[in-house]
Parts: C-alpha cells; structure tokens; sequence
C-alpha cells in the first residue's frame, strides 16, 4: 500500500499513542491531536487521506469536527471513520449521517481497526492501494518514475511527474493554484501562482500529444482538474 495521510483526533493519550505505533508501523502518515478545533486546523493546513475521529474529545464534539469537516470543500470527500463507546443504534445512525464512512465502537482490535481503515481507503481513494496509479488511459509507476498514455510512454520533467500524480491521486477533483502549490512545491515556497499554469501546460502538451484529448479540465476561477470527461 502506497503512504496514506492520516490525521488521528483522540483525546486518550494511551490509546492514540497505541494506534499511532500500530498505523506508522503500516506506513501511515499519522498526525494526532486530542483536540476537535486543533483537528479542523490540522486539516485545513494539510488536507489527510483519512481522519481516524473519536466521538468524544477536547473542544469541540467528533460529531461536530465530522459535520464542518464534511462542510469545508477541502476535506468534503476525504474518507471519516469514528471511534466511539457509544455502541447504541441510535449513535451509530447519526454518526453516519453527520458523514462518517465507518464506525467502530471501543473496545476494538488494532489489527481490524487497520484492516478496515485499509478496506476503507480501497474503496474511496484507490490510488492509495498500491505502486500504479492510473485513471483513464494514464498509467503511473510511482517507483519506476514512468508515465504511460494510451501504451505509449511519456516523457515528463520532475515537476510535471509530481504534478500529474497529484491528480491521478484525486482523480476529478479541481484544485485551486494555491492548494497545487501547497501539495506539489510544499507549503513554504515562495513560487508565483502562475508558475502553476506554466507546468500546466507543459504537463498538457506532454500528455495531449497525438492528437489524444485533453485531459486537464480549467475550471473558470477554480483551477484544474483531472476529468476523462473534459
């Protein structure tokens, strides 16, 4: 399984350090906070593969965390699984409803918690399973560094390679310039904005040859997206 992001909002100290250890030993890349307002900055600054959110923490409730992080356009499609002692029927409906893929009640296995937390990403975020991203007729072997369109190679710089499988990542998804900044060249460069639409371009002349269709979407005033639809 390719490195997945996880963000870990748990207020027992014991249990989080315990989760942590067994998720890093799963090649996760685990941040944890005990704190539901902490959560929502966290999230905000680096957006996860996968919130691991208990019911009950500091601040702010996990039902309310769930219901603003659904809200907020940056993590409206990231997967959500709740822990949770509250085993009731009832809970279980409205933790679900608030926007959460998954459930587990406490006391719980780590082994199933990882199990499940993997059966979740497969589902959702494909990408994530494996060394090969792929979408459309695009093929990415993340550890060879080759790209492959329609069986034919493509040749891409580093930038472009590291540009297209931050799409092939989030297939559909749009990202504004700055968000394609912060997940391509990292949060702290000072890179102009249009620098993005620079590596665009190459990237879409790269990719576009052959008369194949474009595959990059501009949406107007948003960014850019990777849409077989286009």
């Amino acid at each position: 399984m390719a490195k997945a992001s996880m963000l870990l909002v748990e207020d027992d100290a014991a249990l989080a350090e315990l989760l942590a250890y067994h998720f890093r030993r799963e090649d996760f890349d685990v941040r944890h906070t005990p704190d539901g307002e902490e959560a929502l900055l966290l999230a905000r600054e680096a957006t996860p593969d996968l919130v691991l959110l208990d019911w009950m923490v500091e601040g702010l409730s996990g039902i309310e965390v769930c219901r603003r992080l659904r809200r907020a356009p940056e993590t409206a499609n990231v997967p959500i699984i709740m822990l949770t002692a509250r085993g009731e029927e009832e809970d279980r409906v409205r933790g679900l409803e608030t926007g959460a893929d998954d459930y587990v009640t406490k006391p719980f296995s780590p082994r199933e918690l990882v199990a499940r937390v993997k059966a979740v990403l497969r589902r959702v975020r494909p990408a994530l399973a494996g060394e090969t991203l792929a979408y459309a007729d695009i093929e990415m072997d993340t550890v060879g560094h080759k790209v492959r369109r329609a069986g034919e190679i493509v040749p891409l710089g580093p930038t472009e390679f590291r540009l297209l499988k931050h799409f092939l990542q989030h297939p559909g998804w749009v990202f504004s310039r700055e968000r394609l900044l912060d997940a391509v060249w990292g949060r702290d460069t000072e890179i102009e904005t249009r620098t993005v639409d620079v590596h665009i371009r190459r990237l879409r002349k790269a990719i576009n040859g052959d008369g194949l269709p474009d595959i990059i979407r501009t949406v107007r005033s948003a960014g850019y997206a990777l849409d077989a639809g286009n």
